[in-house]
């Protein structure tokens, strides 16, 4: 199966993308797809975006992109099939979804964010509200089949097309090993995510500054070059895809707040999973799929007041036993439910089917009826995203 996969980003800079697609891709290949990567984003534009201000820039360089698009739909009858992670172009309508419409190329769709909804991105400020949160409900109609990250966004895809699969954002189980951390006088609560979303973190200032009043511990945040926070101690590291893994295994308990509101209810629990596949112990907020992930008190914790965080922080803190039995069942399940070996049989079945013609399944929806993919041999089909595969992007 010959599958053109239209991305908004560089090959392994994006989570979403790398935690989908580009994670499925060595199970898929061991099925015979072959995947063909054509990014919106080039190198320029992809260091450019996440720069604040440069509005000027950043238009220029997304301006040359569409051109670049329009010569890669041009291809895209040269495939079995079409798949769109988010959207074909970062801003403006959805002219390239419909293009492939009327190529006659069986689209799958796939989303793991409510981008339905309306966000200003604190580093693109009002370039964010040209991104036409609308189209996504024009895009849902096109495609042959609708792919989504948890059953939020499920729900808003079932009104607009039938032929919606469920498939949870997934983590490589042979990358994300279990080792034990060497004890330290100085337990580590850790917290990834990025500049955009470092005021998720902020939400918890409260709690974490009225925890060190009474526990020792030291913050550990990813995703940003400098972050203080009086009272706390604190070891601020940007995130960086070759060391990712590493810069998470010191975390003694991994913490996923978020705020309630309808861009969070969307978003696909990728940070608690990391955290949990590495045996780390994670307290979430009671947003979205976090609690269909976690069952509070057993495979993880939940917590919503700032008492509440505090509580659970303070038990772990205190416990290292307690951090290995919550550890371990979370990662018992993420290889049970969230792994990539689990859930790329399930992808095969809906790209499969499109390709095929027959848009609505059965079996892709049941999340019991797929078989497994056999582990790789190799760390080349590890369900992990390799450098050498950028060679394909177009």
């Amino acid at each position: 199966m010959r599958l053109l996969a239209i991305v908004p980003s560089v090959y392994d800079t994006s989570p979403g993308q790398r935690y989908r697609l580009e994670q499925w891709e060595p199970l898929l290949r061991q099925r015979g797809v072959e995947i063909t990567y054509e990014p919106f984003e080039n190198e320029d534009l992809h260091g450019l975006l996440y720069q604040t201000g440069k509005m000027s820039q950043k238009l220029a360089h997304v301006s040359r992109r569409f051109a670049r698009r329009f010569s890669a739909i041009r291809s895209a009858r040269q495939y079995d099939a079409v798949y769109v992670f988010r959207e074909a172009a970062l801003l403006g309508p959805p002219i390239f979804e419909w293009l492939i419409k009327r190529a006659r190329v069986p689209m799958v769709f796939d989303f793991d964010d409510a981008i339905f909804v309306s966000y200003r991105s604190p580093s693109n400020g009002y370039l964010s509200y040209l991104k036409f949160a609308a189209k996504t409900k024009t895009i849902c109609r096109l495609a042959s089949h609708v792919m989504v990250g948890n059953p939020y966004l499920a729900e808003y895809a079932r009104q607009l097309n039938p032929h919606v699969t469920m498939i949870p954002t997934t983590i490589g189980t042979q990358k994300y090993e279990v080792r034990r951390n060497k004890p330290s006088d100085v337990p580590i609560i850790g917290w990834t995510g990025s500049f955009s979303t470092v005021q998720h973190l902020d939400t918890l200032a409260g709690a974490l500054q009225g925890l060190a009043r009474h526990e020792r511990f030291r913050l550990r945040v990813i995703g940003t070059p400098e972050y203080r926070l009086e009272g706390v101690e604190i070891e601020a590291i940007p995130w960086r895809s070759e060391t990712e893994v590493d810069d998470l295994r010191p975390i003694d308990v991994g913490i996923m707040p978020l705020p309630n509101d309808a861009w969070s209810k969307g978003k696909c629990g990728l940070k608690a999973l990391q955290f949990m596949a590495l045996g780390i112990p994670t307290i979430c907020s009671p947003v979205g799929v976090n609690t269909d992930i976690i069952q509070d008190g057993k495979n993880g914790f939940i917590a919503d007041t700032e008492e509440e965080w505090i509580e659970k922080l303070r038990l772990l803190l205190r416990s290292p036993e307690l951090r290995e039995q919550i550890g371990l069942a979370g990662r018992a399940t993420v290889e049970q439910r969230y792994s990539a070996i689990a859930q790329a049989p399930r992808v095969y079945d809906v790209l499969e089917a499109v390709a095929n013609g027959a848009h609505g399944l059965t079996k892709a929806n049941d999340l019991r009826s797929s078989p497994a993919i056999r582990p790789p041999a190799s760390s080349a089909d590890s369900g992990e995203p390799t450098q050498d595969r950028a060679a394909t992007q177009i």
